[in-house]
């Protein structure tokens, strides 16, 4: 079972302060959270297949097929200046600051 002690040390490594009366309070809650997980430990789910999702809905999205994109001089039209194939952009930092 856990118990308040347990409690101060996750609120510590969490860096959360919490007042006595507070840490009474989560003891009980975490204490009740933890007698229902061992209640659903306890069911047989033996023949039970596995659930990865509660609805039927399948994947919509289409296949991922690689295709040819337009060529690089197409591309560098739409670009206001380039060099060698490359985009040129204005200079962000002075080669004094570098």
């Amino acid at each position: 079972m856990i118990d308040k002690k347990q409690v101060q040390h996750v609120a510590e490594l969490s860096k959360l302060a919490f007042s006595d009366a507070e840490l009474a309070q989560f003891t009980d809650q975490l204490a009740d959270i933890m007698k229902m997980t061992d209640e659903l430990n306890a069911v047989d789910t033996t023949g039970v297949p596995v659930t990865t999702h509660v609805n039927g809905l399948q994947n919509v999205m289409r296949d991922d097929i690689a295709q040819t994109g337009p060529s690089r001089d197409v591309l560098m039209q739409n670009a206001p200046d380039s060099a060698n194939g490359l985009l040129k952009v204005p200079a962000i930092m002075d080669k004094e600051e570098a």
